[in-house]
């Protein structure tokens, strides 16, 4: 029985070279978006969640280790973090992680028969947070919406801190 690590890759590579060396200002707009996450008007981990929630819809390893590895060290549990994936019948989530999870599969996912975020699910959504938190979440998912090209176009290398994740 051979032996297989799947927490490093030799020689795996970025597509393209650190971004920051072309945009610098790209560092300005990351922190922002950070700050405006953390208000404080929803918990980190929702945010995580659902950040987790859209690498794994866009099939992202990238944010989807990355989310995880953040999740973690939050002190989240496994279980929650293995049931993003399958939210809607697990049992880990209360009814506000619910709403945001189904906040970001309306946003990231196509909806043949009607909007995207039809007014019932704000209706829910709102439900479990005011205005402000409506604004963090909606800016939560900008955020990670705003990363996930450079993640699959780019293919920054996954587990690798950011700035240390380009190989070019």
């Amino acid at each position: 029985m051979s032996t297989t690590t799947t927490t490093k890759h030799d020689g795996i590579q970025s597509r393209l070279p650190d971004p920051l060396q072309f945009f610098p200002e790209m560092a300005k707009i990351a922190g922002a978006m950070s700050k405006a996450t953390r208000n404080g008007s929803i918990p980190q981990t929702t945010i995580g969640l659902v950040q987790l929630r859209a690498g794994q819809i866009v099939g992202s390893t990238y944010h989807a280790v990355r989310q995880t590895g953040d999740l973690r060290k939050a002190g989240e549990t496994e279980e929650r973090i293995t049931a993003v994936a399958s939210w809607r019948d697990a049992p880990y989530f209360t009814g506000a992680e619910r709403a945001a999870l189904e906040l970001v599969e309306a946003v990231l996912t196509s909806n043949p028969f009607g909007e995207r975020v039809p007014d019932e699910l704000y209706a829910r959504a709102s439900t479990h947070y005011d205005d402000k938190a409506l604004w963090t979440l909606t800016l939560a998912i900008a955020q990670i919406c705003f990363f996930i090209p450079v993640a699959l176009i780019a293919r920054p290398i996954p587990g690798r801190a950011p700035g240390k994740n380009y190989s070019r």
